[in-house]
C-alpha cells in the first residue's frame, strides 16, 4: 500500500512528458489555471473560426445594414470623406499629369527659341562653309538639286516650257541650290538646337519628379486603381494592343519610323546597322519583362485577367 503514491507520481510525470511531445505549447503544470476572461476569449476566438456561417459572410451582412441604417450617421460622414479623398486624389493626378507634359514642353521652346537659336544662329553665320550636318543631308541636297535640274530640261524637251539654254539652267540651278542651302543649314540649326533643349527638358522633368515626393504617391495609387480597377476583359485587350504595337509581328516597321523620326529630330545619319540591332534585341526584352511582369504581379492580383488574356491571344 505505500508504493501507491509513488505509482500515482510517476505515472502523472508520464502524462504530462506525452503531452509535451504532441504539443509543446501545451501547459504542464498542473497547478496552472485560467482565468474567466482569459477562458472567454478563447472560447469567442475559437467560435469565430469555426463558427456556423463565413466571416466574410458574416462582415457583409453588417455592411449591408450599417448602409441601410437610417441612425448610422457616421457611415454618411465616412462615404462623404472617402468620395472628397477620392475627388481630389483625382484632381491633384491631373494637376500633376499636366505639369509633368506642360513643364518640359515649354522648357523646351523657350530654351530653344530664346537662347539656343540665336547663339547657334551667330555660329553658321562666322562659318559660312559650314551647310551640312552629316552626311546623309549633303547626299538628299545634292539629289534634290540634281533632280531640278532634270526637271528643267525635262519640261524644255516636252514643251511645257520654253527650252533654256545652258546658261539659263544654269543660272535656275544656282538659284535652286541658293535655297536648298539655306534650307539644309536651318534645318541643321534646328537640330542642334533640338539636342540641347532636349537636354533642359530633361533636366525640368527630373528637378519636377525629386521635388514632387507626395504628387507622386498620389498618382501611383491613382494609376493603380484606374488599372487594376478595369475589367478582366479590358485588361486583357490593353495588354494585347500593347504587345502586338510594340513586340508583335508587325512592330519592326513601327520602330523604324521611330528610330527614323529621332534620327531627324537630332540631325543624326541613319545607322541601318543600327536599327536592325536595336529591333533585334529591345522589343524581345520589352516582352521579357511584360511576361514576368504578367507572371509576378498580374497573375497574383487578377488570375481572371490573365486567363482572358491567354484565352483571347489564342
Amino acid at each position: 500500500m505505500a508504493k501507491e503514491p509513488s505509482q500515482n507520481k510517476e505515472k502523472e510525470q508520464l502524462d504530462s512528458k506525452y503531452l509535451n511531445q504532441i504539443n509543446p505549447k501545451i501547459p504542464n503544470n498542473s497547478n496552472q489555471t485560467y482565468s474567466s476572461e482569459e477562458n472567454d476569449r478563447r472560447l469567442e476566438s475559437a467560435s469565430q473560426k469555426t463558427g456556423v456561417l463565413p466571416r466574410s459572410f458574416i462582415n457583409t451582412l453588417n455592411k449591408i445594414k450599417q448602409e441601410i441604417d437610417p441612425k448610422s450617421g457616421e457611415s454618411e460622414e465616412q462615404v462623404l470623406n472617402k468620395y472628397r479623398k477620392s475627388r481630389l486624389r483625382t484632381a491633384l493626378s491631373i494637376k500633376f499629369i499636366l505639369l509633368l507634359i506642360i513643364v518640359p514642353l515649354l522648357t523646351h521652346q523657350l530654351t530653344k527659341t530664346f537662347l539656343l537659336t540665336p547663339i547657334i544662329n551667330q555660329y553658321f553665320h562666322n562659318h559660312e562653309e559650314v551647310v551640312f550636318i552629316n552626311k546623309d543631308l549633303e547626299e538628299e541636297a545634292f539629289e534634290e538639286l540634281s533632280h531640278y535640274e532634270e526637271i528643267l530640261r525635262f519640261q524644255g524637251l516636252i514643251g511645257l516650257r520654253e527650252p533654256l539654254t545652258d546658261e539659263e539652267v544654269e543660272e535656275k540651278v544656282q538659284e535652286k541650290a541658293q535655297e536648298i542651302t539655306e534650307a539644309y543649314r536651318g534645318q541643321g540649326i534646328n537640330s542642334i538646337g533640338n539636342v540641347f533643349a532636349d537636354l533642359f527638358s530633361v533636366t525640368a522633368f527630373a528637378i519636377v519628379i525629386v521635388s514632387s515626393r507626395k504628387e507622386i504617391e498620389v498618382l501611383k495609387s491613382f494609376l493603380d486603381e484606374i488599372l487594376y480597377g478595369l475589367s478582366d476583359p479590358a485588361k486583357a485587350f490593353l495588354i494585347i494592343l500593347f504587345t502586338d504595337m510594340f513586340v508583335g509581328f508587325h512592330s519592326p516597321h513601327g520602330w523604324e519610323v521611330i528610330l527614323e523620326g529621332v534620327a531627324h529630330h537630332f540631325g543624326l545619319p541613319e545607322n541601318q546597322e543600327f536599327n536592325f540591332l536595336f529591333i533585334a534585341t529591345f522589343p524581345v526584352i520589352l516582352d521579357t519583362v511584360l511576361k514576368y511582369w504578367i507572371f509576378r504581379y498580374l497573375n497574383r492580383i487578377s488570375p481572371s485577367a490573365v486567363a482572358t488574356y491567354k484565352n483571347m491571344n489564342e
